[in-house]
């Protein structure tokens, strides 16, 4: 055989290999072909071509064993079992730019599945790896590093803890001063992912000087941007009072509140959960957004969405009206009780209907005059209604339960009482006909409309166990009226009286 025929084998085999690799790679983007290619000992036959001579087949065969990894965790632990790991961490350090974000790819698609695959590849030395890659030149690996490094930490607290340990926080802090805006978003992200676990991690993220360059990015054009770099700054606030005011104090708000009216559905929702987690903490924090608009701005979001997105502002009502009477009376103020209404009437699911059952619970909880707004927007039968429903789930009952006796225990408002006492079960009655018992006794005008109103004769109608509170409470209202008239609505009584009718002999 002459030199040229050698060679020309050669080049066979090297363009068989690519176009393996490349059919491979190609194949692996459509989830319909992942089986067969599991099938066909595709990994095996991927692992020794990373350690190929001829660059573009090791790219893409590192990005062919990614794409397998990211589709599901039994192809990821496969990559895992197969020892990839520690040949991809070897040659994160020496190899091109190209073949870097590919093997920072195959790191996160393994990852990102779950905690004991991450720590796996923590252990091979995964994250010293991409820290150093985090150092590079080429912003395209710093972005692989980056999202990489997010998913390893996201999981929990240890694997977190493990990327700080390696100095990945102010190299991602100098990624996201970065022009591109790719790197950017991922490096917000990485730094949320690392925030949100403890306080102790938060405060590592605050002290690398986050807070200051994340708050110049809140008015960015760039609406997936702003989606992490909102959620940052909420996974930063909610652990402690003193970390929200560190975000407060790096004047976010008013600015802040033109988000709300993004056209990014995400972006509205980040930004009324960073109010969400800073107005939980103190009266004063709250009170500093309500001043800042915060209050009315929230209110006029939650009527321009619908679903999940209503979330965290529907609890960002309740923390501000739980606080004091006065901020609850901001949140009336700002026509939030009949918005908390319509996300009670119109979602659909159950942990929504909860949080707006809550949210309304916190509102009507403090005074009378705060309760009669709760009762006037026709909100009590409301929550009797979902609280005796089968269909709502224990979490829904127990929310609106709860609600129910807050308003009940501050409510004066007869009128908007009344109806509960043809549908309300005994445990709810009893905080009903004690409210009755309460006003019927000074107020005139109110003991007549309970008599026209037919609430008196339901009242004789309530069978209550003798000694009940609930008895000692129909007692009470009886009281209030002539000995006749309560005889005269009592059950049999016009049977009584028909008799007598019966027995009596005119003169």
């Amino acid at each position: 055989m002459t030199q040229r025929q050698v060679l020309q084998v050669f080049e066979q085999y090297q363009r068989s290999r690519l176009q393996f690799v490349q059919t491979v790679a190609d194949l692996a983007t459509r989830p319909q072909n992942i089986d067969s290619l599991q099938h066909a000992g595709v990994m095996s036959l991927l692992r020794p071509l990373l350690l190929d001579a001829v660059p573009t087949i090791q790219q893409t065969a590192a990005l062919a064993l990614g794409r397998l990894a990211n589709h599901s965790d039994d192809l990821a632990e496969a990559v895992v079992r197969g020892d990839i790991l520690p040949q991809l961490v070897y040659s994160l350090a020496s190899h091109n730019r190209f073949y870097k974000k590919a093997a920072a790819f195959v790191l996160r698609a393994v990852a990102k599945h779950s905690p004991g695959l991450a720590q796996a590849v923590v252990a091979c030395g995964g994250v010293d790896a991409l820290v150093l890659s985090l150092e590079e030149f080429d912003p395209g690996v710093k972005e692989a590093a980056a999202w990489a490094l997010g998913y390893i930490a996201r999981h929990n607290e240890q694997l977190a803890q493990s990327v700080v340990e390696a100095g990945a926080v102010p190299l991602l802090l100098l990624c996201l001063q970065e022009p591109e805006m790719a790197l950017k978003r991922i490096s917000a992200s990485a730094l949320s992912d690392i925030a949100k676990h403890t306080p102790e991690l938060a405060h590592t993220v605050v002290d690398s000087g986050a807070i200051a360059h994340l708050a110049q990015m809140i008015l960015n054009p760039d609406a997936k941007l702003k989606r992490h770099v909102l959620s940052a700054l909420s996974q930063i606030s909610k652990h402690s009072v003193g970390l929200a005011e560190l975000v407060v104090e790096a004047e976010v708000f008013p600015a802040m509140l033109a988000c709300l009216r993004d056209p990014d559905q995400y972006v509205k929702k980040n930004v009324s959960t960073l109010m969400r987690e800073v107005v939980k903490h103190t009266p004063e924090l709250a009170q500093f957004i309500v001043n800042c608009g915060g209050m009315a701005a929230v209110v006029d979001y939650l009527g321009d969405c619908i679903g999940n997105v209503r979330l965290p502002g529907i609890m960002m009502l309740g923390y501000v009206a739980a606080h004091t009477e006065n901020l609850a009376m901001a949140v009336i103020v700002a026509k939030g009780v009949p918005q908390l209404a319509l996300c009670l009437s119109e979602e659909h699911e159950d942990h929504m209907k909860a949080a707006a059952a809550w949210a309304i619970g916190q509102i009507g909880r403090h005074t009378p005059e705060h309760a009669r707004v709760v009762g006037t927007a026709n909100l009590l039968p409301a929550l009797l209604q979902l609280y005796l429903d089968t269909n709502s789930s224990e979490d829904l009952q127990v929310k609106c339960k709860k609600a129910l006796k807050n308003v009940l225990q501050k409510c004066t408002h007869l009128p908007a009482l009344e109806p509960l006492l043809y549908e309300a079960p005994s445990n709810i009655l009893k905080h009903v006909v004690c409210q009755f018992s309460k006003v019927l006794p000074h107020d005139s005008k109110a003991r007549r409309l309970f008599v026209t109103s037919g609430g008196l004769k339901k009242m004789q109608e309530i069978e209550a166990e003798p000694g009940s509170a609930l008895q000692e409470y129909i007692i009470a209202i009886n009281n209030c009226y002539p000995e006749e008239i309560v005889r005269y609505y009592s059950p049999g009584y016009s049977e009584i009286l028909l008799e007598r009718a019966e027995k009596y002999q005119p003169e």
